[in-house]
């Protein structure tokens, strides 16, 4: 019996290429491992060289037990805790609106710390170009011992 050269080379093209498609699957990066974030924080938004609009919410999510305090473009964002307002003075009633000062915030019981740009605020909008976003944070009870650092960039058109 003898071999056909260009069914032997057809059969030798299709497993290389079979095997390139199995070692592309192995080594590409999908989901949590492509976004390259720390363990402590689950998810950002603006990502990472992300384009987005002048008056975009910056919001740092992470896992339980992170506290955290915002920077954009190395300025400091003064944070208001989301508990402390609801718990100073009255309650509000269910579905009530509470008027949020124009300053980080940072929910406990999400543990995300967001900034929204807004007239008052430290910055009133994201001009256009490149930002630079930065997370101070630590895990709750270690604020002096562990504070570590995230920073990224994203884009404002």
């Amino acid at each position: 019996m003898r071999l056909d050269p260009k069914l032997l080379l057809a059969s030798m093209g299709l497993s290389a290429g079979l095997v390139l498609f199995i070692a592309g699957l192995n080594i590409g990066l999908t989901g949590r491992d492509a976004t390259n974030l720390p363990d402590a924080i689950e998810a950002i938004s603006p990502g990472e060289g992300e384009r987005v609009l002048r008056q975009s919410q910056v919001i740092v999510d992470f896992i339980e037990g992170y506290e955290a305090t915002l920077f954009i473009d190395g300025v400091e964002l003064p944070t208001t805790r989301l508990d402390e307002l609801v718990t100073s003075g009255s309650v509000p009633a269910p579905g009530a609106q509470v008027d949020l000062p124009p300053t980080a915030i940072y929910d406990p019981g999400n543990f995300t710390i967001s900034f929204l740009p807004q007239e008052g605020a430290p910055i009133s909008e994201l001009s256009q170009g490149e930002h630079a976003g930065k997370v101070k944070y630590w895990k709750i009870g270690e604020e002096n011992s562990k504070v570590r650092v995230y920073s990224w960039k994203f884009f404002t058109d």
